[in-house]
Formats: structure tokens, sequence, C-alpha cells
């Protein structure tokens, strides 16, 4: 059956995006047809880390929103981007990076609706068997649907006291829009923490399962964006950690 999966954090900054780009790589390496669509319409910035720019994007999430083109059009193949023989494919719906559209969601809005009819017809038309849904940072409408159509909820949050009152704020709304599985994410942590510390108290700060507790990389900081970390540094320990949050959340 196919999976729908948001990866979420309350506040922005947590390297949500990184985390989805890795995930989907790794899910394509492993045979999957994988669909990423970027609904942080606000401040998109995924379809980087595929090595598009504004200029490779033909159709948008937002021609589709405002009914320009059906949402198969804005699916964009980006699995030769990936530089590796990869198994499974990866399509990409990126939202819209030019200034003026940004500026007309934030004026206008969208019939929020549409992006739920859009998720499952994605699903049925590129015969997804995953579709990662990068949200938008914090609790909105388009938020709270993404989420409550989700089969798996992965939550994002450093080892912050900001992003810890946050994430008490998303877990406690996901349980009550029934989430079947949950997981949370601790990325970022210095290495001076201990990690299974830090997976023991957030757990029970939460009462909900650490997928990964991820430490800070110079390599991947490093690599700024520029490429899948998974498929460049295939046996580095970040990758390990992003191969347990895909095995937790596909299981």
């Amino acid at each position: 059956m196919p999976k729908i999966i948001s990866i979420h954090s309350f506040r922005g900054g947590t390297g949500k995006s990184n985390t989805t780009a890795n995930l989907a790589a790794l899910l394509a390496a492993d045979q999957k047809r994988v669909g990423v669509i970027d609904t942080d319409i606000q401040s998109p910035g995924i379809h980087v880390l595929f090595g598009l720019d504004e200029s490779s994007i033909t159709y948008s999430l937002n021609d589709y929103l405002w009914g320009k083109c059906a949402i198969e059009q804005t699916a964009m193949n980006v699995t030769s981007r990936l530089g590796k023989d990869i198994g499974g494919q990866v399509f990409l719906i990126p939202a819209s990076i030019k200034a003026g559209e940004i500026a007309r969601v934030l004026r206008e809005g969208y019939d929020v609706s549409m992006l739920n009819d859009g998720l499952y017809q994605l699903v049925r038309t590129l015969k997804l068997d995953v579709l990662l849904i990068d949200t938008h940072p914090g609790l909105n409408e388009e938020t709270l649907l993404s989420i409550a159509i989700s089969d798996a909820l992965a939550v994002v949050l450093r080892p912050d006291q900001q992003d810890y009152q946050g994430t008490s704020v998303t877990v406690e709304v996901a349980r009550k829009l029934r989430v079947p599985h949950m997981v949370l994410i601790v990325n970022k942590v210095p290495h001076m923490f201990d990690a299974d510390e830090v997976r023991q108290r957030v757990e029970q700060t939460y009462n909900c399962d650490v997928a990964a507790v991820i430490p800070h990389s110079d390599e991947l900081m490093a690599l700024a964006s520029a490429d899948i970390f998974a498929l460049r540094y295939p046996d580095h320990l970040l990758t390990m950690a992003y191969r347990q949050i895909m095995n937790a959340l596909i299981g």
C-alpha cells in the first residue's frame, strides 16, 4: 500500500528539507517510486537539493493550486539528477521560487482542499510507493491538512528549548488528529552531548519514539545543499541515521 509521510518541524532551520531529500534518495535506491512535494510555499527550498533552479521549473505547486495545470504536470522526474544508479524513481513537485508568486500566496492564499485532492491524485497517477510531504514549519491550515491525511509523521527538532516547547504542541495536535504513526528526529546534536541520554530524555518528555539522534555534521554543512548527503557519503554515520529514520517510517 502506498504511504503518505509528512516531515515537519515547529520552527525553521531544523534540517527538515535535508532530511526529506535524503529519505527520498534512500527510498529510491531501495527500488521505491517516491514523490516529494514542497508544501512550504512561503519559503520553498528543497528543489535546491535536487539541483533545480527557477529556469528548470515549468510548472510548480502554485500553478496547480491556482488552476493553471493538473497536479501531475508539476511533477519533475529528478532521478537522473541524483548522479547514482538508482533502481527506483524520485518525482519532485516544487513550490514556486518566484518572488511575485510567493507574495501572491501571502496576499491571497489558496484553496487548501485542492492540496488534499492533489496529494491523492499524485499517488494514483504516478503509482507512488511513498509520497513525502516537506511541510511549512509551524501549524497552519495546510500543515494540519497534511498531517491529518498522513500515514506517518516525522517531527524534526533540535536540542533547543524553543524547539522543545514547539514540538510539544505539534505532538499534541498530531495525537488529536489521530496520526497512525509518529516518530521524532533529534537533529544537529552537538558532539559533547550523549546521544543515548538525548534519546531517553526526548522519548520520556513526549512519550514518543525517537527514530534517530543525528549529530552535527561539518560535512553536511560544507555540502551546503549542493547534493544529497546520503548518496555522497553512503557509509557516513549520518547516512546510517537517515536509514534508521527510513526503517522507522516504512517498516
